[in-house]
């Protein structure tokens, strides 16, 4: 800018001065040197300068004045956004004006009758940010790569081969989120046979997630194809980019705000991860050796001992919808029957098949259970983990057929015990005439309730002439009753010792 400039400035005494064919050539050199156009180049240098105006001289248009008034009309709009905003101006200032809510300095008023839905939208950034203390957020890195990864929805998978997994995050935080660092179970979902890996990670990290994802590649019993993940930041990051572009996984994500593009996987969310481990706050990498001990065991027992539906077809008649399913097998069942899958594999999974113990599994995940119970009530975590809860597996085995009794049999979703209820709700309506009760109860002790009511309603016949207390001193009395009877059965062994020295 500088340049052009100086350049201008060193060519406009010659060209003012000079006859008509230097001044073609002058304009032809000029044009090719800034890329002017022909007619602005002619302007520029047959014009006269703008007279430079002092440092700090500037007016700005759109002063504080007329950033209160917007201000204002903003409010009086229901804090619309400025594109909205921009043609109710006018409307606004004339129905104010009307009922005399406001009154404008005509400057001003013209300048909010011209301002631009963008200048609206600049002069009220401040106070849409002291709103809830948040600016809106710039579009960064992780925008632009999500914007580079493909959508797929729910329709999308047709029948794909074993090897395409959608992938979310549980956090285990005990309920409602909220702020702090709790332990997060990366959960990997396959679409052709429901087999799920459950990876714990001690925090929300990036990194991790990109260690999650290879833990996993090396326990699935076929190889990764590619990845399905909702926007979160944790999967939208250039990291988890770069490991996908590298290992040459499909990263595909869900559309913002629909679930359903990734139901396969939030199914296992709760029919695993949840019914697992439950909903108690884990924190800590003491939680996290704990957490991997139970996917540890639940993961064969999951994919070679629990069946799950698989959807077949659906159809819609108006309203309703109808869903078959095909019959209910395991993920490891599905792997055996798939075309795609190698024989190789196919031998290993039934060798691996026949040597699993279900009831050796399910025991090591209740001890499993039992520890992240511990751990989510805040008791102190055992220093040899699962092995001071694990029964003797002959034991454990003859209770599974006693089990039921005891209700709840997970560890994890044992409600806990409510504390003794020791305090009233209400004013006892005996408190100052229960020494006189008790008295003619000791002088009369087979005298019922309701005679001692109407001796009460007579004595005191402000407060109990309506003998609404019935109910309650029966009850009082009755636990009296039961007192007075332990003592005649327990005699000496209820006394104090002190009370017992000759």
């Amino acid at each position: 800018m500088a340049t052009r400039k100086e350049l201008i400035d060193a060519l406009r005494a010659r060209y003012s001065g000079a006859p008509p064919m230097e001044k073609t050539k002058i304009l032809d050199e000029f044009v090719a040197l800034t890329g002017y156009h022909r007619k602005h180049a002619t302007r520029v240098l047959g014009g006269a300068l703008p007279e430079k105006r002092p440092a700090g001289s500037r007016n700005r248009l759109y002063d504080e004045a007329v950033r209160q008034a917007l201000l204002v009309l903003w409010e009086a709009g229901d804090r619309i956004c400025g594109k909205r905003l921009k043609p109710l101006v006018p409307v606004l200032i004339d129905a104010m004006e009307r009922h005399g809510h406001l009154s404008l300095d005509p400057q001003v008023k013209a300048r909010l009758l011209q301002i631009s839905a963008a200048t609206i939208d600049r002069a009220l950034s401040d106070a849409r940010a002291g709103i809830d203390g948040q600016r809106r957020r710039r579009a960064g890195v992780g925008a632009a790569i999500r914007r580079s990864i493909p959508v797929r929805t729910f329709a999308d998978w047709r029948d794909p081969p074993p090897g395409f997994l959608e992938v979310d995050m549980v956090e285990h935080c005990g309920g409602s989120k909220t702020d702090g660092d709790y332990v997060h179970t990366l959960v990997l979902t396959d679409i052709a046979s429901g087999w799920t890996e459950c990876v714990a990670m001690p925090v929300r990290n990036q990194s991790l997630v990109v260690e999650a994802l290879i833990v996993a590649e090396d326990d699935l019993p076929f190889a990764m194809l590619g990845i399905d993940t909702d926007n979160d930041s944790a999967f939208m990051n250039q990291t988890v980019f770069d490991h996908c572009k590298t290992k040459g996984l499909e990263q595909t994500r869900s559309r913002a705000y629909r679930k359903n593009d990734q139901a396969w996987v939030e199914q296992k969310n709760g029919a695993i991860v949840r019914r697992l481990v439950g909903y108690g706050r884990l924190s800590g990498l003491a939680a996290t050796h704990a957490l991997a001990e139970l996917y540890a065991a639940s993961r064969l027992y999951v994919n070679f001992f629990q069946p799950s539906f698989k959807l077949k077809s659906k159809t819609r008649d108006g309203a309703r919808v109808s869903k078959t399913y095909h019959p209910p097998a395991t993920p490891c069942d599905r792997l055996l029957t798939s075309a795609t899958i190698s024989e190789e594999i196919k031998g290993k999974l039934r060798e691996q098949f026949d040597e699993l113990d279900p009831v050796f599994l399910l025991r090591d995940i209740r001890a499993a259970q039992r520890v992240l119970s511990d751990m989510a009530s805040g008791q102190p975590p055992q220093t040899d983990g699962m092995a001071s809860t694990m029964p003797d597996l002959s034991s454990f085995l003859h209770g599974l057929a006693t089990a039921w009794k005891d209700g709840e049999v997970r560890p994890t979703h044992r409600t806990k015990p409510a504390a003794e209820r020791w305090w009233r709700t209400r004013q006892d309506p005996f408190e100052h005439a229960w020494p006189i009760v008790e008295g003619w109860l000791a002088d009369e002790p087979t005298t019922t309730a309701k005679e001692l009511m109407d001796r009460l309603a007579g004595a005191v016949p402000d407060v109990y002439a309506s003998k609404a207390q019935l109910r309650t001193l029966q009850r009082r009395i009755k636990a009296w009753r039961a007192e007075k009877a332990k003592d005649l059965i327990l005699g000496k062994l209820r006394r104090s010792p002190a009370s017992m020295e000759p």
